[in-house]
């Protein structure tokens, strides 16, 4: 596979999917339920983000890094509880967590992730 690029997914502004190297970067992802809770967006994001971690070989015991965005970090602990049900305990990726304004007014939460193959 070597220097190889494959991208998945590709749309107008970016591939949602990167392979490259023996990484995998899944790009920022975010709820379609944008009524739903914080906890409940963060649990359809985490669902989306298997998919694209199979889509390249790989899953979420594999993840190395992860950044989320909050539009209120005053849910964090919503997310949080999405986060500790779906994150592998024996494999956790190091982590960000910020406070942003997001693409929408009502996505609450954006996240990043980067995993091995």
């Amino acid at each position: 596979m070597g220097n190889v690029i494959r991208r998945h997914v590709s749309g107008p502004v970016h591939s949602r999917v990167v392979e490259y190297n023996g990484l995998v970067l899944v790009a920022g992802t975010t709820a379609d339920n944008r009524a739903a809770s914080c906890k409940e967006q963060t649990e359809e994001i985490l669902k989306k983000i298997d998919a694209s971690l199979a889509l390249a070989g790989s899953d979420k015991s594999r993840l190395l890094s992860t950044t989320i965005w909050l539009a209120d970090i005053g849910e964090k602990e919503q997310m949080d509880a999405a986060w500790k049900a779906w994150v592998d305990p024996a494999n956790k990726p190091a982590r960000a967590c910020v406070e942003s304004r997001l693409g929408t007014p009502d996505t609450r939460v954006e996240i990043m992730v980067t995993a091995a193959k």
